[in-house]
C-alpha cells in the first residue's frame, strides 16, 4: 500500500532525501506522495523510511492504493530496472 502525507505535515522536507524512489515532492500546500511510486521502501530498506524520519508522524497508509508486499517489490524492481 502507498503512503500518504497527512495534514498536520510541516514542510520540514526531511520526508524526500530519505526516499529511494522519489516518490515524495512538494505539494500545493504539503509535501506529497507519488502512490505509483511509492514501495513503502520495500526491496530498498526494512521498513518506511519517510516516517522514520517525520517528525510529525503524520505519514500513514493511503487506503486508495492497497497493495500486497509482493506487489510493492515488484514495482520497486520495475522502477530500479
Amino acid at each position: 500500500m502507498a503512503l500518504l502525507i497527512g495534514d498536520t505535515c510541516t514542510n520540514c522536507d526531511a520526508c524526500v532525501p530519505v526516499c529511494p524512489n522519489e516518490a515524495i515532492s512538494v505539494g500545493p500546500e504539503i509535501y506529497v506522495i507519488d502512490p505509483l511510486r511509492c514501495t513503502e521502501c520495500v526491496g530498498a530498506e526494512d521498513e518506511p523510511q519517510c516516517k522514520l524520519v517525520c517528525p510529525s508522524d503524520c505519514i500513514g497508509q493511503n487506503p486508495d492504493f492497497p497493495e500486497s508486499r509482493d506487489e510493492l517489490l515488484e514495482k520497486y524492481n520495475q522502477l530500479h530496472s
